[in-house]
């Protein structure tokens, strides 16, 4: 692994096209595309999950919800029907209140993260999502879904939790995408700013080109060495299918749709109506002269 600061934004700008910024990405897309009474669709995972059903985009199973604290009187008898499950909040952010269960340890459960966690806390864990402690409502709701598992050529380079690929579909049209692996740091979740790996993907090759941890451009997974570039993705076709579909099914039009590739195919994980700018990096190109030429 060899790696090496990041070039300025001014720098990629030259030559790899116009970067997109935060003010020129609000002004020029997400106010005039995502009108906000349509957030919730995105901001809502229970929402997303019923009202892409009808339009057959596949989605985690959901094992159950949570609405009050009443209702965790019989969660020990829940999850024993289950080996493996997530908890998420339907209102979370940056995955904040993400519990992966791999597995059962006696008559406790055991995370991914390598923790072992008693049936007190996990109705503690539950308790403080339905408290909102990772929304910014004051209250939300907590989900329990299927654990998904990653096609093989995919957990040959992300063995430390779910990675998922990020794709900006802007009008129905996916114009960028990178692979987002989970780390040792991050605590097996996905997103960049809490130390995951982003691996740009040229859409048209279907095949990772450049990669960046906590700010530097790196070629190897930091954990195990795995080369991360050259590599081509499996189920590419499906997955421009999908976000194809996904532009027609919601009235937003500039999301983030962020996408699991498993075994039985890609999988929708959720959408994001005001996705960020780290994929710029992720590919050391710009977002912007993609969004503008059309291309």
């Amino acid at each position: 692994m060899f790696p090496s600061s990041l070039p300025s934004l001014r720098t990629m700008a030259r030559r790899t096209g116009h970067v997109l910024g935060i003010n020129w990405r609000n002004l020029n897309y997400i106010y005039p595309f995502n009108h906000r009474k349509n957030f919730p669709l995105a901001d809502d995972k229970l929402r997303t999950k019923t009202e892409l059903a009808a339009w057959g985009i596949p989605m985690a199973d959901t094992l159950g919800v949570y609405d009050s604290f009443f209702e965790l009187r019989n969660l020990g008898e829940d999850l024993a029907a289950h080996d493996s499950f997530v908890i998420k909040p339907a209102h979370g952010r940056a995955g904040g209140g993400v519990l992966v269960v791999t597995g059962r340890s006696g008559e406790s459960w055991l995370g991914a993260d390598g923790r072992v966690r008693t049936l007190a806390e996990m109705k503690k864990h539950i308790s403080d999502i339905i408290f909102g402690i990772h929304s910014f409502d004051m209250e939300d709701q907590a989900i329990v879904e299927e654990r998904l598992t990653l096609h093989p050529e995919v957990e040959a380079i992300s063995p430390f939790g779910l990675a998922d690929l990020r794709v900006i579909v802007f009008r129905g049209r996916p114009v960028q995408a990178m692979l987002r692996l989970p780390t040792r740091n991050s605590g097996g979740r996905a997103n960049l700013h809490q130390g995951a790996v982003g691996v740009g993907v040229d859409l048209a090759r279907e095949e990772t080109v450049h990669a960046v941890h906590l700010g530097v451009s790196v070629t190897e997974h930091p954990d195990t060495g795995a080369p991360l570039l050259g590599r081509t993705l499996p189920g590419m076709e499906v997955v421009l299918g999908l976000c194809r579909t996904l532009g027609a099914a919601v009235p937003l039009k500039y999301l983030g749709a962020d996408i699991a590739l498993t075994p039985r195919g890609p999988v929708l994980l959720e959408i994001n109506a005001r996705p960020g700018l780290e994929i710029q990096n992720a590919n050391h190109a710009g977002l912007r002269g993609l969004l503008e030429s059309g291309s």
